[in-house]
């Protein structure tokens, strides 16, 4: 499948070759030894793909447990694969998806899980704990610690839920950091890749109707039902898209509930003052 990363993945030796001829301190060896390390660098989407819940992690307070405890089967989850240590796309990627989830009515712990896997195996638990503090302090909403999971682990554990979603992501020597995409992934309560975001800047209707579908209907409102019925998502604008057809049903289906609700009233009175009508048959003087 096509999706926004495999486009950009494309454009990486362009970027890189434009950003060492920018610099001119880099040599051409150097530029193909860059563009060798960006090769496994990208996302191929496993829709719905089980994670591999039976891989061991360690948390944010040092205990050690399962993927599986972190899937309750009614909360989706929201999964980030980043490293504290990053040096920028990180921070901005976590950094945007705070501020989406600002303008999202749902509550992480409540109504979803946030899980971030460092690919670094080198990460401390101590390291994972600061990071999760940060952006649990950005979030602002107090009794949320019990949704939010920083998680560390070896680096078999590490590949195998990277390789389960796809993910693709290769260590850069040279620079001491990591080279991969921007994209975190909507799972099910069960455990279950539902959907893909990418970027470091998110629309929060589609965060928000992202978890609600993923979740089956199990957070969320009747308005989020009805506009994941009028809304379909486009995989190519990383957004739900409105369905013409979807909004003509709904709106037709208004009308003629307004129509009933105005009718049916009126019908009623209507038979009310025939019943007491002096012209009417069953009427007749004393």
């Amino acid at each position: 499948m096509r999706t926004p990363s495999t486009d950009i993945r494309r454009l990486l030796p362009l970027l890189v070759a434009a950003a060492c001829l920018l610099t001119g301190r880099v040599l051409p060896a150097q530029i193909a030894k860059s563009i060798d390390a960006l090769e496994g660098v990208g996302v191929e989407e496993h829709l719905n793909a089980v994670l591999p819940l039976d891989e061991q992690f360690t948390n944010d307070t040092g205990r050690s447990i399962r993927l599986q405890e972190l899937f309750d089967g009614e909360r989706p989850v929201i999964l980030s694969l980043n490293y504290s240590n990053c040096p920028m796309l990180c921070s901005l990627q976590l950094n945007g998806l705070i501020e989406a989830l600002h303008q999202v009515q749902l509550n992480v712990g409540d109504d979803f899980q946030l899980v971030s896997v460092s690919i670094d195996p080198l990460e401390t638990t101590i390291r994972a704990r600061e990071t999760k503090q940060r952006y649990m302090k950005d979030y602002g909403r107090p009794g949320t610690g019990h949704g939010w999971h920083f998680l560390t682990g070896r680096k078999d554990s590490i590949d195998r839920l990277a390789e389960s979603v796809g993910f693709g992501y290769e260590y850069i020597p040279e620079r001491k950091e990591y080279a991969h995409a921007a994209v975190f992934m909507i799972c099910t309560p069960d455990g279950r890749i539902s959907r893909y975001i990418y970027g470091v800047r998110f629309d929060p209707q589609t965060v928000r109707l992202s978890l609600v579908e993923a979740a089956d209907g199990k957070i969320g409102t009747t308005l989020d039902q009805v506009l994941l019925y009028c809304f379909h998502y486009d995989a190519t604008a990383g957004s739900y898209a409105a369905t013409a057809v979807s909004i003509m049903k709904v709106g037709g289906g208004v009308t003629v509930v307004a129509l009933l609700a105005g009718l049916v009233p009126w019908w009623f009175r209507r038979r009310r003052s025939a019943s007491v009508d002096p012209s009417s048959s069953e009427y007749s003087p004393a």
